[in-house]
């Protein structure tokens, strides 16, 4: 009942500081998996493992690659979604779709989606991101 709201709009609005993040996490942390009486009394993580729950950070990341995915791989009508620039094939060693970083000189630039996942996305396996 509680994830719904604390995932809301994820895609749009991803909180980068680090406050915001730990204030969204103790939602989790402090109220919502201590409902379940019999796992109060344990630590967080060890009532996420009960739970089979990972951390609403990994969640969010998880959803960003997700979203990448399919605008790499066009599930999205092409003028309607972002473009990123790939990384030519023989400047890297990766896959065929690692992504060029941009440089910013402003941080509404660097906290943006397309800045923010570029790392994340270029450091997955090749079999992750081929499909």
């Amino acid at each position: 009942m509680v994830r719904p709201h604390l995932e809301y709009s994820n895609s749009v609005w991803c909180p980068f500081k680090k406050g915001d993040n730990e204030n969204i996490e103790k939602v989790q942390k402090k109220r919502a998996t201590k409902l379940i009486i019999s796992l109060k009394k344990l630590p967080y993580g060890e009532r996420l493992r009960q739970l089979k729950l990972p951390t609403l950070k990994y969640r969010r990341l998880r959803g960003d690659m997700i979203e990448v995915f399919k605008i790499i791989h066009k599930y999205y009508d092409i003028r309607a979604s972002i473009n990123f620039n790939f990384n030519p094939v023989g400047s890297t060693g990766g896959n065929k779709f690692k992504l060029q970083k941009e440089m910013c000189r402003y941080d509404i630039r660097k906290y943006s989606f397309c800045y923010q996942v570029v790392n994340v996305w270029n450091s997955l396996p090749d079999y992750v991101v081929e499909g």
